[in-house]
């Protein structure tokens, strides 16, 4: 059964030679205490791999695809030099990889309809991982709105990060309300939002699942999933809105199965997914079906 990983993250050789300094240089902390931070056990959270190693990982899990996503990074400038190094894997590996690009809102509406318009001349498929809440920007941000909407206009997806409220705190941990993602999936209908994962279970919220449910222009990645989530979310969520918004997605280069692997892995939760309650159509549409009809790769 084919597999696309539609969540994925990767950067140039001279963040990987040393995460912690690059951070330091380009000002982006908040990157910084999120991804070169280390566990109790002293393992890193995540991996720094290259392009290489990433391609030996997709084929040791037998994905076909991946779908590299922008940071939502403090920089507007980051934002853009991380499209370039993005378009130029694309330019590489069109067969194995596809991307998103990543923005900024105080670049302002100019440069950021053109971040736009670039990423999809490079055959960029989306727009994010997009988290105002983690820049500072509001969600009523005019350039924000703008941004979406333009998107929206050339058939490019979004990707939103979205925080589970319940989960427990870790540094770098930023609010971002349920509510929020679902007036901008309101305000621009014609815009596919894809809500990372799982969308922190808002189509399960007793409070605003069903308005969710009923937001036909929302999809859901799984990505990070068994750091959160425990294996019954495949069945709950595909319950709720069905194996045809699910895409899946690992989050690599995180570790996901602390407990029990060193290094980061796409196989382990696309065995989760298939040892789960799903059943054979619903497992081919999350493991890549979805991905292929939203995305058009």
């Amino acid at each position: 059964m084919p597999v696309i990983d539609a969540h994925a993250h990767l950067y140039p050789p001279e963040v990987n030679a040393s995460p912690a300094a690059w951070a330091a240089a380009r000002g982006e902390a908040h990157w910084a205490t999120l991804c070169t931070r280390v566990r109790k056990s002293g393992r890193p959270v995540q991996g720094f791999p290259s392009v290489a190693d990433l391609l030996r990982a997709m084929d040791a899990a037998d994905v076909e695809r991946v779908v590299l996503l922008g940071w939502y990074w403090e920089k507007p400038e980051t934002c853009a030099w991380q499209n370039r190094f993005y378009a130029e894997c694309l330019r590489l590996h069109d067969d194995r990889v596809s991307a998103f690009a990543a923005l900024h809102p105080e670049a302002g509406l100019a440069a950021v309809r053109e971040e736009i318009s670039r990423a999809m001349d490079a055959g960029f498929s989306g727009v994010g991982e997009l988290s105002p809440h983690s820049q500072g920007i509001p969600v009523d941000d005019p350039v924000l709105g703008e941004a979406l909407a333009f998107a929206g206009e050339l058939g490019l997806a979004v990707n939103f990060h979205v925080t589970e409220p319940d989960s427990k705190d870790y540094p770098g941990k930023i609010a971002t309300p349920l509510a929020d993602f679902a007036r901008l999936a309101r305000a621009y209908p014609e815009t596919t939002f894809i809500w990372a994962h799982w969308g922190a279970r808002a189509a399960l919220d007793p409070g605003i699942g069903a308005e969710v449910r009923a937001l036909n222009n929302v999809f859901f990645d799984t990505a990070a999933s068994p750091l959160t989530y425990p294996p019954k979310i495949w069945r709950e969520m595909a319950d709720a809105v069905g194996a045809g918004r699910i895409l899946f997605g690992t989050d690599f280069p995180l570790v996901l199965y602390p407990a029990r692997e060193t290094e980061p892995c796409m196989l382990s939760l696309a065995d989760e997914a298939r040892t789960s309650e799903l059943d054979d159509d619903e497992l081919a549409a999350i493991l890549c079906g979805t991905a292929r009809r939203v995305l058009g790769i």
